[in-house]
């Protein structure tokens, strides 16, 4: 082909971009694939089967509409649970919130647990593990402060567990989104990262869970050497399914959505906590993550087309490409999220792509991030450490 009747590096350069591009368009139609086994997935309820459930909910901050997420887990049609909140801080504003729970659901088993006891850096598995130190039952159900679900949710996400093997259960999740920043990630998560999600599930089944909804057996925890065994690392979420899979436990995927507040209000929080999230990615699953650059097939038909002059071959390859992108997006986000903002703003995966592609670029070599007002730095095992002021200064200078 002409376009490629060049020097031996422009070639190799054409070729190394058009097998991106086409790779990209081989991981997108598997998506949809993934997408549509996981829609058609036999979703068969036990009426008779549920253990009781110990819901452990780590507090810190006050998220909005807070009250509504609470109540929604004091809903359920399900016999016998109870919800443990957790809170480090006394003076937390969301305290004030969880006793106006406490006070107008009087008939369930709900308690507030304030303690500052420290087990490592990561405070929330500290805030959860304070938590699990008063729960009764031996099904625990790690859920963050800023997902509401519905009445079935309880009754749903434990039926994989009839199965004695199954030691933890993760679910998918529907952005809620205010602002167009929070738009912007949400197109992310619906579109590109749970795909991934979908992806990996029907290549090999999942090995890791997702942090919004984790239902972990105590064994299985206990397996692992509990909480202290995870809390220093940054992706704890990861490492709830991924130590307890190599334990010898079944990691599933549930069928149930549950809903998931984007809190993410600046752009500077959206790049604050994309590059945490690829900074889990990478040091969780190092392959998989520089495995990603064959997923961005908006980015190099993009510059396939730049390098070709703009030739007709590669219009086509970026046509192709795009399509197939778009497509993934829309199955994943709009026929299995039902996503309000995947079905309105599906055009803007561009861009989103285009943000995500930097960000992994950025996090091949970076290892510090802000989380919640701590500078921490990332070690090479996934541990996180806290840089000090002194520290953070000489970085600064």
């Amino acid at each position: 082909m002409e376009i490629f009747d060049f020097g031996s590096f422009n070639t190799y350069i054409y070729l190394l971009l058009l097998l991106l591009s086409l790779s990209a368009v081989w991981f997108y139609a598997y998506g949809i694939h993934a997408a549509i086994a996981f829609l058609n997935h036999p979703n068969f309820i036990d009426p008779d089967f549920h253990p009781a459930i110990t819901i452990l909910k780590p507090i810190c901050g006050l998220d909005d509409e807070a009250y509504e997420n609470f109540a929604s887990f004091c809903r359920q049609d399900y016999p016998q649970y109870e919800i443990i909140f957790s809170v480090r801080d006394a003076n937390d504003p969301g305290i004030a919130v969880v006793q106006q729970i406490i006070q107008d659901f009087p008939q369930l088993d709900l308690q507030l647990v304030i303690s500052e006891h420290t087990i490592g850096n990561n405070f929330k598995v500290c805030n959860l593990a304070n938590g699990e130190s008063k729960a009764k039952y031996s099904i625990l159900l790690l859920a963050d402060s800023d997902v509401r679900v519905g009445p079935d949710y309880l009754q749903q996400v434990i039926q994989p567990m009839h199965d004695p093997l199954v030691g933890v259960v993760t679910c998918l999740y529907r952005p809620l989104t205010q602002g167009w920043v929070a738009n912007l990630e949400a197109i992310g998560i619906s579109t590109e990262y749970l795909a991934g999600v979908l992806v990996a599930n029907k290549l090999q089944k999942i090995e890791f869970a997702l942090g919004p909804t984790i239902a972990i057996r105590k064994t299985a925890l206990e397996a692992i050497g509990g909480f202290p065994a995870i809390a220093d690392y940054l992706a704890d979420d990861y490492q709830l399914g991924y130590q307890p899979a190599q334990a010898g436990y079944k990691v599933v995927l549930s069928d149930y959505v549950i809903d998931h507040a984007i809190a993410t209000t600046s752009f500077t929080d959206l790049i604050q906590r994309q590059t945490r999230w690829f900074l889990c990615t990478r040091v969780s699953r190092p392959w998989g993550y520089l495995g990603l650059i064959f997923t961005y097939g908006t980015i190099t038909s993009l510059l396939f087309l730049m390098t070709t002059g703009g030739s007709i071959f590669g219009w086509g390859v970026l046509v192709i490409t795009w399509i197939m992108r778009l497509l993934m997006g829309w199955f994943v986000g709009v026929k299995i999220l039902n996503d309000a903002v995947a079905q309105k703003l599906l055009w803007l995966i561009p861009v989103r792509d285009l943000i995500s592609f930097f960000l992994w670029c950025y996090c091949l070599v970076g290892n510090t991030f802000e989380w919640r007002g701590r500078l921490l730095k990332l070690t090479k095992e996934g541990k996180v450490k806290p840089i000090t002021a002194d520290a953070a200064r000489v970085m600064s200078t």
